[in-house]
């Protein structure tokens, strides 16, 4: 039996909101308190366990999947500090640890507690390469968390990054540091391509392959990122209507509970959040995310939640 609540890793601590508002075209950084407010705000946070008090990542843990010298960057705002395209701030600099932390701890309780799906509402990490960050990304938290966590339980992990720009970050990573080829093996970073039917046909075929891993023992642990910049109407062009886009959601729920059936054990799940952006309507990404959310709530932990929230059309001129 799974839990009802999604165990949710969230501190206001993780959010950067400094210069933000006016110096950057990405609300990323401050979208997991974005989020908690609107889901408060329309009554859905019922869906969530909120943990507040989790241990962040340790400044020597981005040296993991990043060189000395760029992490000193970020943290000292020298040389390429500012290759993540965001404004520096001491505010982002003290979040970082926290965003990355909440991942880790979503995939360790996970683990540990596989009967209750775990949440890191996050984003900004699927970009970032070992010397540099990039597209918003500061530090890949994916291969990070993914190590630590293979370092310390030996478990191995598949993504589904459904994040509507490739997930780089990953991949580019190996070769730094190919422990990662263990924490996340090959072929395991799953980003699909294609428009509708087709992308969500490419979709399950990810699905029914990771499903083999799974049965034979290789990947122990799943991550669904499930980015509302693959919405077709997001401003930096998507693939997905938002009956396909939330069908994704609805897919990747059914397929956990029948993967969780054939092994005989609830399959740990994390959930998060990664890219979304809509500037004349940010309200529309979140309520993407939550409808997201609404679906594994409903179908993997048993709840009833009616998903009321309408997605309208984006009439800015796309870029």
């Amino acid at each position: 039996m799974r839990n009802a609540k999604i165990k949710t890793f969230f501190t206001e601590k993780m959010v950067c909101s400094a210069n933000m508002t006016d110096s950057s075209a990405s609300r990323s950084p401050q979208k997991p308190s974005l989020l908690i407010k609107r889901l408060k705000k329309n009554g859905y946070i019922k869906m969530l366990e909120i943990e507040e008090k989790f241990e962040p990542i340790s400044k020597k843990d981005f040296l993991i999947a990043h060189t000395k010298e760029y992490v000193d960057n970020v943290f000292n705002k020298k040389g390429n500090y500012n290759s993540n395209m965001l404004p520096w701030s001491e505010n982002l600099v003290k979040s970082l640890p926290y965003t990355t932390g909440s991942l880790y701890q979503a995939k360790k309780y996970a683990i540990e507690h596989p009967e209750t799906v775990c949440f890191a509402p996050v984003s900004g990490m699927h970009h970032a390469e070992p010397s540099r960050g990039m597209g918003f990304c500061t530090f890949s938290g994916q291969a990070i968390s993914a190590i630590k966590i293979y370092q310390e339980y030996g478990k191995s992990c598949a993504y589904f990054d459904l994040d509507g720009h490739y997930g780089n970050s990953i991949e580019n990573t190996r070769n730094f540091n190919p422990l990662l080829d263990e924490a996340i093996p090959l072929t395991c970073n799953i980003n699909p391509d294609g428009k509708n039917d087709s992308y969500v046909a490419e979709f399950e075929e990810n699905l029914a392959y990771i499903r083999e891993l799974i049965l034979a023992g290789k990947v122990h642990y799943v991550v669904f990122a499930h980015g509302a910049d693959s919405h077709a109407d997001d401003d930096l062009v998507g693939q997905c209507d938002t009956a396909h886009w939330v069908a994704c959601a609805e897919i990747f729920a059914c397929w956990v509970n029948m993967v969780s059936a054939e092994i005989g054990a609830s399959l740990p799940v994390v959930l998060a959040l990664f890219g979304g952006y809509r500037e004349g309507n940010y309200e529309a990404v979140l309520d993407l995310h939550t409808k997201s959310l609404l679906a594994c709530s409903n179908i993997i932990c048993g709840n009833n939640f009616e998903d009321t929230l309408i997605i309208p059309t984006n009439t800015k001129n796309r870029r």
